[in-house]
């Protein structure tokens, strides 16, 4: 008897019939002699809609009462999915957050994992129980719903699975597994049997939507044996890993950011402590930075530019722009009509000329490189966000040949 921990995400559990479906993995799964816990996400949109629904009563809500209100997204998710498998005979009970014990710091809206208690699943798994858990959210301190941010059901499924040294946690989505890209974007994507938990990291924090980086994170610190799998073909997925085989494949994935906005700051004195001052300004708003290019000084002057999320561009600008004075720059420039792309693989350390490649699929593509990053295992672009899909496409056959 093995434990499983499985998660379904929103477009699994979308409607009557998909959860059907979803009931019907948990049961075989169940059935075939192991303990099943389950993690799921709200239905669907169901989170957008809440959030609407809040901006109609109030634009600005407090983060703690607009977690109240996300986090019964979740509660529905378990209770129709516990109906569906008590209509098939299935012993189940739903639970939520603070019910398994699902402890979280106080930063409401994207909380942290603080413990995972787990004795009220283990009370019931020894019932022979299929245990459901809604995902995304926990209790802090002060007795209050929290939320987990984007991705928050992942990290539930995780955290459990490591707090009970689970044999196995699944995370099934609308994908078979994690692919050399975006099966949507590029058709000839190709699935990975595995992928280590370094590339998975990268990729996820680049933009890949298959997995959230938390999760893979807390995967990687608890030696969590993680799978990515379809839940709507019965086919084995990808394995996520802390050692993979294919020590041959000097890339893994390509991945695309479009969440991303350029600031460049022209005319900078070209003298010692500039770029700590620029990015002193930006780190006491708790803006982070990505890619950063500095030219060369000439006539005195230097220019800086370098990456923010588009959510934080708007509060850089400010904020630069009321330190004009001290930072003594001649002009600011911004743009958020760009896209990072990357390409990630363990391989790429010992296998000299990757990036050359990289570089030659988006000449071919006559795609201008704006920004370039490196890494051990990554390099990443700034280009036009119109040529993102393009550039995708470029690189998968320049590297796959497909």
């Amino acid at each position: 008897m093995a434990l499983i921990v499985q998660k379904f995400g929103g477009s699994s559990v979308a409607d009557a019939e998909k959860i059907r479906r979803v009931a019907g993995i948990i049961a075989d799964t169940y059935q075939a002699g192991n303990d099943v816990v389950v993690v799921l996400s709200a239905q669907g949109d169901t989170t957008d809609d809440l959030l609407e629904k809040a901006a109609e009563i109030n634009p600005k809500p407090s983060k703690r009462e607009l977690d109240m209100l996300l986090s019964t997204g979740e509660q529905i998710s378990i209770s129709l999915c516990a109906m569906a498998l008590e209509k098939m005979g299935m012993p189940v009970i739903s639970l939520t957050g603070w019910q398994i014990g699902m402890q979280t710091n106080s930063n409401y809206g994207n909380a942290r994992i603080k413990e995972v208690s787990c004795e009220r699943i283990r009370r019931e798994l020894d019932q022979r129980r299929i245990v459901l858990v809604a995902g995304f959210q926990g209790i802090n301190k002060y007795d209050d719903i929290t939320t987990l941010g984007r991705g928050g059901s992942d990290t539930t499924a995780v955290a459990i699975a490591a707090a009970m040294h689970a044999d196995l946690c699944q995370i099934y989505t609308d994908v078979e597994g994690v692919y050399t890209c975006d099966p949507r974007k590029v058709p000839t994507a190709i699935k990975l049997e595995e992928i280590t938990f370094d590339e998975m990291l990268e990729l996820a924090s680049l933009g890949a939507q298959v997995l959230h980086n938390r999760s893979v994170e807390l995967a990687k610190k608890y030696g969590v044996n993680l799978e990515v799998l379809s839940s709507y073909v019965r086919k084995p997925g990808t394995k996520v890993k802390e050692v993979t085989k294919m020590e041959e494949t000097k890339i893994s994935g390509i991945a695309k950011d479009s969440n991303i906005a350029r600031i460049a700051l022209i005319g900078l004195k070209d003298e010692p402590g500039i770029a700590f001052k620029v990015f002193r300004v930006l780190a006491n708003k708790n803006i982070n930075i990505d890619i950063i290019l500095q030219s060369i000084g000439r006539d005195d002057t230097e220019d800086i530019s370098f990456t923010v999320a588009k959510g934080d561009m708007d509060a850089a600008v400010e904020a630069l722009n009321a330190n004009k004075g001290a930072l003594g720059f001649k002009s600011l420039e911004v743009s958020d009509k760009v896209c990072k792309v990357s390409i990630v693989g363990a391989g790429m350390i010992s296998s000299p000329g990757i990036a050359v490649l990289m570089f030659e699929a988006l000449y071919d593509a006559k795609i201008n490189i704006h920004m370039i990053s490196t890494s051990e295992i990554k390099v990443s672009v700034l280009i036009d966000a119109e040529k993102a899909d393009l550039a995708m496409q470029s690189i998968h056959k320049k590297f796959f040949g497909v």
